[in-house]
């Protein structure tokens, strides 16, 4: 019954998965940091477009769609789950550790860090499974030269 259920609010079964699926779910991830501190900066945005080109290799069209389709999801999302779900099924553990250090360059991307945009990554990045050795890690190898 579970799953009727989570297939109703999902979408209907017979609708074909969104082929940008992963692309879609990393983008709404550096979404939910770049919206943490509720000031959305230009840099951080600029930031989120230019890693999700780098993890990607899109055109200008599909990276431009998939940033807005992302950026829509995110308004909508209850939780991260969905996102996050999405990351485990379809990359490896380097792939999200990859990931993780993306979610770091974002929030640091105007050369602060806000606690709200903090929280957010532990949180996605307990979703992920990501250990906390490694959450450090790759905030440290984000973090900017002072």
């Amino acid at each position: 019954m579970l799953k009727s259920i989570f297939a109703m609010i999902k979408g209907s079964p017979s609708e074909s998965p969104n082929p940008r699926q992963l692309e879609i779910a990393t983008a709404a991830l550096f979404a939910e940091v770049v919206k943490a501190d509720n000031q959305s900066d230009e840099r951080e945005i600029s930031t989120l477009k230019q890693l999700i080109n780098e993890h990607f290799d899109l055109s200008q069209e599909e990276l431009d769609n998939v940033v807005s389709v992302a950026d829509a999801r995110s308004d909508d999302a209850v939780d991260l789950v969905q996102f996050t779900h999405a990351l485990n099924e379809g990359m490896s553990a380097e792939d999200k550790e990859s990931i993780m250090l993306g979610l770091w360059r974002v929030a640091y991307a105007d050369n602060t860090l806000d606690p709200h945009e903090e929280y957010i990554i532990r949180k996605i990045a307990d979703l992920l499974y990501i250990p906390h050795s490694r959450f450090i890690k790759t905030k440290l190898t984000a973090k900017p030269e002072q």
